[in-house]
């Protein structure tokens, strides 16, 4: 393990932030961390965000499921900037993370967080990502090699984006804008098809009444940069009856809606994305958002419990495959719907500290089974 002088010079050079860290022993066996009863675990989180709309929210869920299990967690906050992505696998590792769920966002990177974390003997799964076979497929095998590359959680993306058009269709929107966060980015390419699929499908069927989605403008993932590419945006198709903020953790959305309101556009413009909002109900009612997917945030941890499990020594890690957990996605498209996700998923968590004790225990195809059921009606059903 490296000094801590050391280790905080890369953190100042990187210019990433991590929260939550408690002191850990000096074992550097991590491979036999979770057997070792002297020693905490200790789970490494990079991630865009751990402040933002849905940072936050992920945050909370990840912090619930560290009480429960009695282990540390080290935040690295890196802004999907492809340096300081890779840069966060080293700084955890360095730290003494006996494990790592990451959000990357270029596939690329995975090569560099995987040769990482195999060099230095720490578990590592994906969350909101997948490494694509067809595209990426030397990151996909290196993947599938990896002692320590777990596997990863994610969405179907492109049924997500097919949605969110057809949506915007049956709302009567026939030019579609859309605003993307990073060009390349592995979840936003995913998303793009499903939208291009989207249009393509409502257009074979309705040839007399056609949609047009435009090519991506990118507003990074900050609230002021969202406003200022929405704002580009518009002024350069002033015509646009609908805008799809793909994500980005939910800034890039709000600096998009407050872009459309004050061009008083709020209400002509309908808008969906994929990330709910603090205010989603409010925005549903006043006609600032027409819809919106996403909502559940347990793609971490799923992600968490994944490599909680391979420190454990509970989940073998095979050296030709990697666990795949797929989630679905909710879809909120009125101020009731907003009500009932807000009761299990805004004024409290949708699993309590006993569920998460007992997901731990869970065998991964019973944790797959967990995370393919949670809906609104699942957490109600437990309440």
């Amino acid at each position: 393990m490296k000094k801590v002088w050391g280790f905080l010079l890369s953190l100042a050079i990187v210019g990433t932030a991590f929260i939550g860290c408690k002191k850990q022993d000096g074992n550097g066996g991590k491979a036999d961390a979770g057997k070792d009863s002297n020693k905490r675990i200790l789970i490494g989180v990079s991630i865009w965000s751990s402040t933002d709309t849905l940072g936050s929210q992920c945050k909370r869920i990840i912090d619930a499921a560290a009480e429960a299990l009695d282990v540390d967690v080290m935040y690295v906050d890196q802004s999907h900037i492809s340096e300081q992505v890779t840069a966060s696998a080293e700084t955890l590792s360095a730290a003494g993370c006996d494990g790592i769920i990451i959000c990357n966002s270029a596939s690329a990177e995975m090569t560099s967080v995987i040769n990482t974390c195999t060099q230095n003997k720490v578990y590592v799964a994906q969350f909101f990502r997948i490494i694509s076979k067809d595209t990426n497929p030397n990151e996909y095998s290196l993947a599938q090699k990896s002692a320590y590359y777990v596997g990863a959680v994610h969405e179907n993306e492109v049924d997500n984006g097919k949605n969110l058009v057809r949506i915007l269709a049956e709302k009567g929107s026939r030019k579609i804008a859309l605003e993307g966060w990073e060009a390349g980015d592995a979840t936003f390419l995913l998303r793009w098809q499903g939208y291009k699929e989207g249009v393509d499908a409502w257009n074979k069927a309705h040839a007399s009444d056609k949609v047009t989605l435009l090519d991506p403008q990118y507003g990074g993932t900050t609230s002021d940069t969202g406003r200022a590419t929405a704002e580009a945006i518009i002024n350069a198709n002033p015509d646009i009856d609908a805008l799809i903020v793909a994500g980005g953790g939910g800034d890039t959305l709000v600096g998009a809606l407050a872009a459309i309101e004050s061009m008083g556009k709020k209400g002509k413009i309908n808008v969906v994305s994929t990330d709910f909002l603090a205010d989603l109900d409010k925005q549903l009612a006043s006609g600032g958002m027409a819809a919106e997917s996403g909502g559940h945030y347990c793609d971490p941890l799923i992600a968490f419990m994944l490599v909680y499990n391979a420190i454990k020594g509970n989940y073998k890690v095979a050296t030709n495959d990697f666990y795949d957990i797929n989630f679905p996605y909710l879809y909120v498209a009125s101020s009731a719907d907003y009500a009932a996700y807000a009761k299990y998923f805004v004024d409290d968590l949708p699993y309590n500290k006993a569920e998460l004790q007992e997901m731990a225990k869970l065998s991964e195809a019973d944790l797959a089974k967990k995370a393919a059921q949670l809906s609104i009606e699942d957490v109600k059903s437990r309440r």
